[in-house]
């Protein structure tokens, strides 16, 4: 395994993991609450409740998909599918660093952790 191979691998560790925290968060300060609301509030339809966590949790399910699948680009891709899956999940990385950075405003691990993830994914395809 060569540097690039390597940088890609922790790219992948990265995203992966902050996929994990961020649904962990994501369940514990937005799915219980909103959940809690929906349960008080009967106009809520019963389509609306189960999709809402499903959608909260969709980037999550992405980064964490994402992530495993540059440490299989680093392991078994050829060249093409390596620059594939690094240019489409980098894609998804770059919108969570950037989102992350415009909703905190501030220094916060989310967005740089993702855009290291990012730098990584860029040097392991270069």
């Amino acid at each position: 395994m060569n540097w690039h191979d390597a940088a890609l691998v922790f790219a992948g560790i990265i995203g992966s993991g902050v996929a994990v925290v961020h649904g962990i968060l994501t369940q514990k300060l937005m799915v219980r609450p909103i959940e809690a609301a929906f349960l008080s509030d009967k106009r809520a339809s019963a389509p609306t409740r189960r999709l809402v966590p499903l959608l909260l949790h969709f980037s999550t399910f992405s980064w964490f998909i994402g992530g495993l699948a540059l440490i299989a680009a680093a392991i078994w891709f050829g060249p093409e599918a390596r620059l594939v899956t690094g240019l489409l999940v980098g894609s998804q990385y770059l919108f969570g660093a950037l989102a992350n950075l415009w909703g905190t405003r501030s220094l916060h691990p989310g967005w740089m952790l993702y855009a290291l993830a990012l730098v990584l994914t860029g040097f392991g395809l270069s």
